[in-house]
């Protein structure tokens, strides 16, 4: 890898930001928009530069090869089931929740690891990390202005969407050998394959008289939040690897929170503050962990 330069953290920057203002777009996209269609959409209009990407770099597609179950099942699990929930919760919570709940990705990655990978083996460390930053979570659902027993299920939505994208890297691994353009490529046409019908059928949206505010956040959603961001996370990837990569985990929920206030004008409570806080200590600790190797 190469030495650490300023446009190398300002790239991280970027990705950070451009992951977390896909929170508060999903929330101007739920005004116009069902959570099928918005998922639908985010993955379509998001396969489009990674596409185009594999047909620039002459990398061979390989959605419909021998592996195509691989790729659908990780294009459910990982894209499919996950952007829907997250869209379905975010309806009716704060995006800067939503920020924070999604944060939670890398700690539920440290427990479901131990048990499903060989080298990924959890230890007293990684465990007082997952401790505090679950904590966190928990704490924040007893911030009674934010969450009340009229949305507590959304906000129980959004973390369980989460889980699904941990699941889905998990499955990922089955098909590591593979380029990574080629498997984003591949599972985005097949969340696109599977979500359409669906979004046809329930939510019929050909009736749709969306708000241009929704489209915007719609269309950006799957151009920047998810093709864009998924190319850049690939350079990121390549000329500085997953250490370096691996720290935007901290920086989203933080712009997460602060995209909710400046755009949405969102409430920031103290409960609010202190779950960011607790998420992002029981990160650092868990990647601290993942540095100590067991004998």
């Amino acid at each position: 890898m190469r030495e650490t330069k300023a446009l190398d953290y300002f790239l991280l920057t970027l990705l950070a930001l451009i992951w977390a203002s896909a929170f508060f777009n999903i929330k101007i996209a739920t005004y116009s928009y069902g959570p099928f269609t918005i998922a639908f959409l985010r993955i379509f209009f998001g396969a489009i530069p990674v596409i185009l990407l594999c047909y620039i770099k002459k990398i061979k597609i390989e959605a419909f090869s021998k592996d195509w179950y691989w790729f659908a099942t990780i294009g459910i699990i990982n894209l499919v089931l996950p952007f829907y929930l997250i869209a379905y919760g975010v309806q009716n919570i704060q995006s800067n929740l939503a920020a924070i709940l999604m944060a939670s990705t890398p700690l539920t990655a440290t427990i479901l690891a131990h048990f499903f990978t060989k080298n990924e083996k959890i230890n007293m460390l990684k465990s007082l990390g997952v401790l505090i930053g679950f904590s966190g979570i928990v704490f924040l659902f007893s911030d009674n202005i934010l969450i009340s027993k009229n949305n507590i299920f959304s906000a129980l939505v959004v973390l369980f969407g989460s889980c699904f994208y941990v699941i889905g890297g998990l499955l990922t691994l089955k098909i590591s050998n593979k380029k990574n353009e080629n498997v984003t490529a591949s599972i985005l046409i097949w969340g696109s394959i599977v979500l359409l019908p669906i979004s046809l059928f329930f939510e019929h949206p050909w009736n749709l008289n969306p708000r241009l505010d929704s489209t915007i956040s719609l269309i950006y959603l799957g151009i920047f939040s998810t093709g864009i961001a998924w190319l850049l996370r690939f350079y990121i990837l390549k000329h500085n690897g997953l250490v370096f990569q691996a720290q935007v985990a901290y920086l989203i929920p933080i712009f997460g929170v602060i995209l909710g206030f400046l755009i949405l004008n969102e409430v920031i409570t103290p409960k609010v503050i202190i779950s960011l806080i607790a998420v992002i200590i029981g990160i650092f600790i868990v990647k601290k962990g993942t540095k100590i190797k067991l004998i």
